[in-house]
């Protein structure tokens, strides 16, 4: 299973949210530059990288920063936040971006998405499919998590079946930011109904048991943030995990 350390940009500075909401933001002093920089010296060969001014209101207010990790080259971009049109795709892949997770619009249109898939690749574009559980079922969100889809993900992923071996990106929104464990049992359900897709598990992490709880659930990838930012999760921890991930 791989590991991508998560770095939220929110007008130009490292941020974590917690439960999704714009009101509640931790402000981290390290410049999202130099925390790419850190992560790629400590091993990671991928980052999560999320415009949260684009997934809020679709306008990309940090492509100078996000273009200045990237131009690094040290490590593979996963990208997403206020990805709307196949151009979004195009400016981005030619820049270096080497993944775009595409989240509202991905809800919105599959049929849009699906061609971007065929045109692209399953390997270039990431759905982000999160969610609010409510009444046990996993209710999709957009916009930044600020508005509800209306479907829930499981009609959402029959939508994507005849995609092929999809990359999905799941966050259980009540768990991100909140340090209270992952939902490995919606992770479980997901992987038994779509054993095909490549799942990227998301939000709740807390300590390396965590990741190791997502890597038993059949997770592709985890991504992390504010364990790694609050040094709950160890350089030593993470670089042993990896051995073995």
């Amino acid at each position: 299973m791989r590991v991508l350390p998560a770095i939220d940009i929110r007008d130009g500075k490292s941020v974590r949210l917690f439960q999704g909401d714009f009101d509640q933001q931790t402000t981290y002093p390290i410049d999202p530059a130099v925390l790419a920089q850190d992560y790629a010296r400590a091993g990671f060969r991928e980052l999560h990288l999320v415009d949260l001014d684009g997934a809020k209101d679709g306008h990309r207010r940090n492509l100078q920063t996000i273009d200045k990790i990237v131009a690094a080259g040290d490590v593979q971009i996963q990208l997403g936040g206020g990805i709307r049109r196949e151009s979004d795709l195009r400016e981005l892949f030619s820049a270096g971006v080497t993944r775009c997770v595409v989240g509202s619009v991905a809800a919105a249109d599959p049929r849009l998405v699906s061609s971007w898939l065929e045109e692209f690749g399953t390997g270039a574009i990431v759905l982000a499919l999160d969610v609010r559980v409510q009444n046990d079922e996993p209710w999709v969100q957009t916009h930044g998590w600020t508005r509800s889809a209306g479907i829930t993900l499981w009609q959402l992923l029959d939508a994507y079946a005849d995609c092929g071996v999809v990359q999905v990106l799941c966050t259980d929104v009540a768990c991100d930011g909140a340090l209270a464990g992952p939902n490995a049992q919606l992770y479980r359900d997901t992987l038994d109904r779509y054993p095909a897709i490549e799942l990227q598990a998301s939000g709740g992490i807390r300590d390396i048991e965590d990741l190791q709880t997502l890597r038993g659930c059949g997770a592709s990838a985890a991504i992390t943030g504010r364990a790694l930012l609050d040094g709950r999760i160890s350089n030593s921890e993470i670089e042993q995990f990896l051995r073995v991930a």
